[in-house]
């Protein structure tokens, strides 16, 4: 009976698990710890660019505007209408009527002829602005005061007294030579003006080239159709080609050039005498030295249609 040693026997067994037992593979992962995702950022970053784009459309729109018309919204919004109703007074209790082309209520108890103004607006403007408007009316009245003086001094002048006629307007000051039966201020059918004419309009440009408003100068004529031998040539081309020998004869009196603004010709369109359109009173002149708020309508008319 052989006899096995126990320790050797020990080893030999311990040697043949070793080998039947499995490795054991552990696999381990670094946790990376990501910050939350949020699209937060994209709301912020889209109103900035948003608000770019406006601040940049912003600098284009002032760039490309000329300053009359700049000059004539900062002039829109330091007068907002909300200054209308700052007075407190009731307006309820006035008769007011409101002017054709234009936003401001006049009182409807006085009686007021065509293109004449009230001389005082109920609406409740700045005193900046009341201020001024008085005082260019007091000039503008001054004004016809001083043309008148001339024309009575003026032999030449007075002899046509009764062909002028000199009012203030919603425009301004407004002068119109008209046409007489037997002593017009045109040749018949023509663009030329009488010699008399052109004395009298060098005295009105001499005297008118001193003060500091805008001159506008319209022409009219009466209903009468052109008979000349001119094709496509009417009426409406007659009364523009008269008004702008008028202009010439101004500047010949000593108007500067620049300070003419307008030149236009309405034809019959605006009858002087609209009881009879073929009277030769409807042949007339107008000269309109602009006030403040005339000139600015002009010039952002102007405005207009240079961005158009």
């Amino acid at each position: 009976m052989a006899v096995v040693n126990p320790e050797i026997s020990k080893a030999v067994n311990n040697k043949s698990d070793k080998k039947n037992i499995r490795p054991i593979i552990i696999k381990k992962f670094a946790r990376i710890i990501r910050p939350h995702q949020s699209g937060t950022w994209k709301i912020a970053y889209a109103d900035f660019v948003t608000a770019m784009m406006a601040f940049f459309l912003l600098m284009w729109l002032i760039g490309a505007n000329s300053e009359a018309r700049l000059r004539g919204v900062a002039e829109y919004f330091r007068t907002p209408l909300a200054v209308a109703f700052a007075s407190g007074k009731d307006m309820s209790d006035r008769s007011t009527i409101l002017d054709a082309g234009s936003n401001s209520p006049i009182d409807g108890n006085a009686q007021l002829k065509k293109g004449e103004t009230t001389g005082a607006s109920l609406i409740d403007l700045s005193d900046g602005k009341r201020e001024a408007q008085r005082i260019e009316m007091t000039h503008l009245r001054e004004l016809k005061r001083r043309l008148e003086q001339e024309i009575e001094a003026n032999a030449e002048l007075r002899k046509f007294k009764d062909q002028f006629q000199i009012d203030i307007t919603t425009d301004g000051l407004r002068i119109q030579i008209i046409d007489k039966q037997n002593r017009p201020m045109f040749d018949l059918g023509s663009a030329s003006l009488e010699p008399y004419t052109v004395d009298i309009l060098h005295k009105f440009g001499s005297v008118l080239n001193g003060v500091p408003n805008r001159i506008g100068i319209t022409g009219h004529t009466d209903a009468t159709p052109y008979q000349g031998a001119t094709r496509n040539y009417s009426n409406w081309e007659l009364s523009l080609d008269r008004a702008n020998a008028a202009r010439r004869a101004l500047i010949g009196g000593g108007m500067q050039d620049e300070k003419i603004i307008r030149v236009v010709g309405l034809s019959s369109s605006a009858l002087f005498d609209s009881a009879d359109p073929f009277s030769s009173h409807n042949r007339r002149i107008s000269i309109i030295v602009m006030n403040a708020q005339a000139e600015n309508t002009v010039r952002m008319d102007g405005a207009r249609l240079e961005n158009e």
